[in-house]
C-alpha cells in the first residue's frame, strides 16, 4: 500500500483575518514581550500548529497583524497630480499614518523593536519596506515633474511625516487625523521639498479651496 501525505489547508482569507485580529487583541492586552503563540491560538480558537503553518515566528505574526490593522499599501501608487495630494492620500488612506492603533499596541511595539532582533527584522522587511517604496515612488514622481528641488534628500523627507505622527501618538498621547497630516505637509514637508514655483502653485490651490 502506498502511503499518501495529506496536504494541510493554507491559512488564508477570512480565517487568516481572524487570526490576525486575535493577535492584535492579545497584543493590546499583554504587550509584545508577554504575547505567545499559545495565547493567540486560544483567542482565535485555533491550534498553535495552524499559526505555524502560516507564520514561522511570533515576530512575523505580530508584524503582519499590525500591517493589516494599519492597512497595506495599495498596489497602485496614488497619482493626484501634486506631491501634496499624493502624500495626503497616502497618509489618510487605508495604509496611512492617520489610521490608528491603540496606544498600548504602539507603545509595546516601540519598546520591543529595540530589544528583539527578530521583531526588528520583520518590522523593517514586512512593514516598513513596502511603505518606504510607495513613498519614494511618490517623491520620485514629483521630482520628475520638476515639483521638488533637485538636491532634495528623498530618504530624509520620507521619514518626517511618520516620525512626527509616531511622536504625537506615543509621546504626546494625541490622535493623528487628516487635519494634523495637512499641517505637517503644509508647514514642514512642502516648504522644504518644493521648488519656489511649486510652492506658489500649491498656495494658490489651497487658497482657492478655502474660498469654496
Amino acid at each position: 500500500m502506498i502511503a499518501t501525505t495529506l496536504k494541510r489547508p493554507r491559512v488564508e482569507g477570512d480565517r487568516e483575518a481572524e487570526l490576525l485580529d486575535a493577535t492584535v487583541s492579545v497584543l493590546a492586552d499583554v504587550g509584545y514581550d508577554r504575547l505567545t503563540m499559545d495565547q493567540v491560538a486560544v483567542r482565535a480558537r485555533a491550534s498553535k500548529a495552524t499559526l505555524y503553518r502560516r507564520w514561522s515566528s511570533k515576530a512575523e505574526l505580530v508584524v503582519d497583524a499590525v500591517s493589516r490593522a494599519k492597512g497595506l499599501p495599495d498596489a497602485e501608487v496614488p497619482d493626484t497630480g501634486s506631491l501634496r495630494g499624493d502624500l495626503l492620500s497616502l497618509a489618510c488612506g487605508p495604509c496611512g499614518q492617520a489610521r490608528q492603533l491603540s496606544m498600548s499596541v504602539l507603545a509595546g511595539l516601540l519598546t520591543a523593536l529595540h530589544t528583539d532582533p527578530d521583531l526588528s527584522t520583520a518590522w523593517r522587511e514586512r512593514f516598513l519596506a513596502p511603505r518606504v517604496a510607495v513613498t519614494r515612488t511618490v517623491l520620485e514622481r514629483a521630482a520628475s515633474r520638476g515639483e521638488t528641488e533637485s538636491t532634495l534628500d528623498l530618504e530624509l523627507i520620507a521619514t518626517v511625516l511618520p516620525a512626527m505622527c509616531a511622536f504625537r501618538c506615543t509621546v504626546q498621547g494625541l490622535g493623528v487625523d487628516e487635519q494634523y497630516v495637512a499641517r505637517v505637509l503644509d508647514e514642514v514637508i512642502l516648504p522644504a521639498a518644493l521648488t519656489s514655483t511649486a510652492k506658489r502653485q500649491t498656495t494658490h490651490t489651497n487658497d482657492a479651496k478655502d474660498l469654496k
